[in-house]
């Protein structure tokens, strides 16, 4: 049976990662689940765990740290015990020295037991309270992918592990662009307020129409864009600092927890 995202967004977060683990659904994942937090995830090798523990925690902003496995162990036990991180996201990004090799349904064949993986919070997860407080979300009404860019604001570096900050973008009308602020702060573990408001050029974006990651939305009349800091950011840095081996998820397509985007409100 082939659900839609809309029919999707009202199950369980487990219903859902069983039907993303048995190919039922391929596609990005904003709007599925609403109510549970989303994750980021990124896969290493131990002896590089440790240089990537003290990125994240140098760069809270894009990268706040969720869940972490221990080394061999597939199970995300603080976000989802008994899930699978093997099997349960849609899609998968495969990375040797740097370089994007290739993008499995699953990874079951590149699973070792060194292996330690990062659940890193999402911005799918404040979405929900801002469709609560009257928000829009472009990409979900547009049904595509949330865009995303490489932005030229310099992470700090730490170990082996440097790169630039990724934020995606929502367009929020004027009149509403305060209370997105107010209503996404309240989420720092999943991002919090956001980065940049407004001009795209002056944090390195050349062409908003043109995303690294992601797909473009619609930007109307009356519109500005918002921009939060992403998850995908260790991505990036990835890129850049060409580590031997990594595992991620590919942009948008993310690990759904049992966790509440509630649990992660501070106030």
């Amino acid at each position: 049976m082939n659900l839609t995202s809309q029919e999707l967004a009202r199950k369980p977060a487990k219903d859902v990662r069983a039907l993303i683990r048995g190919g039922g659904w391929t596609g990005p994942t904003p709007g599925l689940a609403l109510g549970h937090a989303q994750a980021n995830m990124i896969i290493l090798p131990a002896d590089w765990a440790y240089d990537f523990l003290l990125f994240a925690v140098r760069n809270p902003k894009p990268c706040p740290i969720l869940d972490v496995t221990e080394a061999g162990s597939p199970e995300p036990k603080l976000i989802a015990p008994g899930a699978d991180v093997r099997t349960d996201l849609p899609r998968y990004r495969i990375w040797r020295g740097g370089e994007l090799v290739s993008e499995p349904a699953d990874i079951l064949s590149e699973w070792r037991d060194d292996l330690v993986a990062f659940m890193i919070g999402c911005s799918f997860s404040f979405e929900n309270a801002m469709l609560e407080a009257g928000i829009g979300i472009r990409h979900i009404e547009e049904n595509v992918n949330v865009p995303m860019y490489l932005t030229d604001v310099p992470c700090i570096p730490a170990g082996r592990f440097s790169g630039s900050t990724v934020m995606s973008m929502r367009p929020i009308p004027h009149s509403q662009v305060a209370r997105a602020v107010t209503c996404t702060a309240r989420f720092p573990a999943v991002h919090g307020a956001p980065m940049h408001i407004g001009d795209p050029s002056a944090i390195g974006i050349k062409d908003i129409n043109r995303p690294e990651f992601g797909d473009p939305v619609t930007i109307k009349p009356g519109e500005t864009p918002v921009f939060w800091a992403c998850g995908v950011t260790p991505q990036a840095a990835v890129m850049k600092s060409r580590p031997p081996f990594a595992i991620t998820h590919a942009p948008g397509h993310m690990f759904i927890a049992d966790k509440r985007d509630s649990d992660y409100a501070v106030f």
